[in-house]
């Protein structure tokens, strides 16, 4: 079983409201992710296999980094986060904020809803995401050599939602908190992968960069 260091892409179009407009990098995305592969590259952090989904913030983020051709595979893709937004606000009244302390308190309403299958006509699953989700990283783990899997942060949070065992309120939490091209490393311990890094942003630690710490 091979270690996995997660990352979460660069910052994306932070004014869209749905899923086609948020998915592109901003100008700061792009240098996040030359940042983080200048870091890597200087580290000489070594990851034989690549991987990322197919959303185009995904590519952008792999490509600027410029770590290797990256295998893509669907089952590393976000989850719908404005598709299922709209269900809630349509089938529950509960509106999309405009503003950061307000998608603290709607986030873990859309996870809630979406576990109790509350959301009629969600594009999947919640089940369903889980099961890609671990279907994806069993199958890297397997590969030889320590993998980069540049994807979403909705999908680290299941991730580690499923190793610790966290419920829905700590996941939301846990998604929350993870920063635009920040590093999580799963490392097999036994028979199962664990996490050893979360959160990690080594390349935005300099005074000077600071500002590029964004969660959205």
């Amino acid at each position: 079983m091979s270690h996995i260091t997660l990352v979460r892409h660069g910052q994306a179009n932070t004014q869209a409201r749905d899923e086609t407009g948020y998915d592109r990098l901003s100008p700061l995305g792009h240098q996040q992710a030359a940042w983080l592969g200048d870091h890597l590259r200087a580290s000489a952090s070594h990851h034989p296999r690549v991987y990322c989904g197919t959303l185009t913030r995904h590519i952008e983020t792999a490509s600027g980094m410029n770590a290797g051709d990256a295998i893509r595979d669907a089952r590393l893709n976000e989850l719908e986060y404005f598709t299922l937004a709209q269900l809630l606000e349509e089938q529950h009244g509960v509106a999309l904020p405009s503003e950061r302390e307000g998608f603290i308190r709607h986030l873990p309403r859309i996870f809630t809803a979406w576990q109790n299958g509350e959301l009629e006509g969600a594009p999947e699953t919640f089940d369903a995401f889980e099961s890609r989700v671990t279907d994806a990283l069993t199958e890297i783990a397997a590969g030889r050599g320590p993998a980069l899997v540049v994807t979403s942060g909705g999908l680290i949070a299941i991730a580690l939602r499923q190793m610790m065992e966290l419920n829905i309120a700590a996941t939301a939490r846990v998604a929350l908190a993870i920063m635009n091209t920040s590093m999580h490393r799963l490392f097999p311990i036994g028979d199962h992968l664990s996490p050893v890094l979360f959160n990690a942003v080594p390349h935005l630690e300099t005074p000077d960069r600071h500002f590029a710490q964004t969660h959205f």
